[in-house]
């Protein structure tokens, strides 16, 4: 008789609403996930996503990887982190490693999406710390049916210029979900804290580099106990990002550590992947900040009691299309030249895929005057002969070099427009930094029968970021390969995406989750 009761129909409909309530805070940002590491537990928090086709990702963010670098541990290689007890909070990003965006920015080598919002950029930054070893991991939670075991592991390394960025820039959960594979971003040591270099025993440098391998040791070790399969590690990054990965592939540290590659617009051959000059920046920093630059022993020990902030201050240029502070030949971690260690068939072990974006060089003509309207026979000239002298210095024969550039590009059919001279310019210097690196470092890598793919990509959202006449300029193809355009517009990513975007985002994504799942 109870089930006639005036109230039943009210007390069964609250039952389903509350039921309902509990699914959506399961499901929604209410849920915080646990998990167990072999360095102790970890609390994430599940992250609903704005799009209908997009399941939830449990993200697990600031999970130190390495012990804090301070004090002693400046200028040295990372050791693994402490333990913890109990539960550990891994729902906020950790601090940034120390930089200063405001040095003047070697605005040649970033991304547009990065130069143009500097003041967004900041925010990103604004909290700086030495105890900065942190990855951040996104987890999908809804299973591909037609996948059900271990999850495939995808690393990404920021780019910059080696003097700036942080994984915290860059939401893995997107390309998580969509492509059902676990993303992680992390922070390493960039600039003066990351690559400083005295050349011998003193400071032997990359430890930007080697904080990357411990990070990819962490993963190996744990990626375990958040569904992922650590026989199935992919690394990849654009720009600098896609030099360190170049570099990782020939550095005997990281073997056995991942077994993918993907390589975004940059490579080990490009003229700033590696500093060939470290001794010279860093005595130039150290008379800076008045430390004694005749013994490297003293000088190290010196930098090591200055504040961080003094260090990252200094603004160090280094000469165009070089670094002043980067990866370093050390005899170890990279053991040779790495077009020697290419030839010599030094990365047999990974699938590799590679590519660039047609319009990389951009930046380099943007600024030459007049470039709305094209570009003036001089200016051309001008040009030429400067990336000359900028990369060759006044070596025997550079007016022959000058000469052979400026014919082969030339377009001989239209040689007296300004806009198609233009064109052309963006494609020496896309050519020169990127293709040319690029395809050398693919061709000496079939060579050796291992598993190459190269693509080109041509397509760029419509944004105010950069004129209206450019192509897909260096790092736009970042934001589709995060699948930006299925939530976007972003702070970062200010475009008007349109359903072309979305779409070809989903082709990236399917492309690059594919390659982390099967090669």
């Amino acid at each position: 008789m109870w089930l006639r009761h005036p109230l039943v129909p009210l007390l069964v409909s609250l039952w389903v609403l509350s039921f309902c309530w509990c699914f959506v805070a399961l499901r929604g940002q209410n849920y915080h996930p646990t998990v167990n590491t072999q360095y102790g537990k970890l609390r994430g928090v599940r992250v609903p996503l704005p799009s209908e086709i997009l399941g939830p990702v449990d993200q697990y963010l600031g999970v130190p990887y390495a012990a804090s670098p301070v004090g002693e541990k400046r200028f040295m290689p990372p050791e693994p982190p402490s333990s913890w007890s109990g539960i550990k909070n891994a729902t906020h990003f950790a601090p940034v490693c120390p930089q200063n965006i405001h040095n003047a920015v070697p605005e040649i080598m970033m991304p547009i999406w990065f130069t143009f919002n500097l003041d967004i950029v900041t925010t990103y930054i604004q909290d700086q710390h030495e105890d900065c070893l942190y990855l951040n991991i996104y987890v999908p939670t809804e299973d591909d049916i037609r996948d059900t075991g271990a999850k495939p592991v995808m690393v990404y390394i920021h780019g910059g210029s080696y003097m700036e960025g942080t994984g915290n820039m860059i939401d893995g959960s997107v390309l998580a979900s969509y492509g059902n594979v676990i993303v992680i971003t992390l922070n390493y040591r960039v600039g003066v804290l990351g690559f400083l270099s005295t050349g011998d025993q003193a400071a032997k440098g990359n430890y930007g580099l080697l904080d990357q391998i411990q990070a990819l040791r962490w993963i190996s070790e744990n990626i375990g106990f958040f569904g992922g399969d650590s026989n199935r590690i992919t690394v990849f990054g654009s720009g600098i990002g896609a030099s360190c990965v170049s570099l990782l592939t020939l550095s005997h540290h990281s073997e056995g550590l991942f077994h993918r590659a993907i390589i975004q617009s940059g490579s080990a051959l490009s003229s700033w992947a590696v500093n060939y000059q470290p001794v010279k920046y860093t005595r130039v920093l150290a008379e800076k900040v008045g430390c004694n630059v005749l013994d490297t022993s003293d000088m190290v020990e010196c930098l090591r009691k200055k504040s961080s902030r003094e260090l990252v201050e200094q603004d160090i240029q280094p000469a165009r299309y070089h670094v002043a502070f980067g990866p370093v030949i050390d005899g170890d971690v990279i053991p040779d030249d790495p077009e020697i260690l290419m030839e010599q068939g030094e990365f047999l072990n990974y699938d590799i895929m590679l590519g660039v974006n047609q319009g990389e060089g951009l930046r380099f003509v943007e600024n030459v005057v007049d470039s709305e309207d094209g570009v003036s026979g001089n200016d051309f000239d001008f040009s030429v002969s400067d990336f000359v002298d900028s990369l060759y210095g006044y070596p025997e024969g550079k007016d022959t070099l000058r000469e052979t550039i400026k014919f082969m590009y030339t377009d001989w059919a239209d040689r007296d427009n300004p806009e198609t001279r233009r064109k052309t310019l963006v494609a020496l210097f896309t050519d020169h930094q990127w293709v040319e690196p690029s395809v050398v470092t693919a061709d000496l890598h079939a060579r050796y029968g291992s598993p190459t793919y190269f693509y080109a990509f041509y397509h760029h959202c419509q944004s105010l970021m950069k004129p209206a006449w450019s192509d897909a300029a260096h790092g736009d193809e970042v934001p589709y390969v995060f699948g930006i355009p299925m939530i976007g517009p972003t702070d970062l990513f200010p475009c008007n995406f349109s359903k072309n975007d979305v779409m070809l985002s989903a082709v990236v994504m399917t492309y690059w989750t594919n390659f982390a799942k099967t090669g």
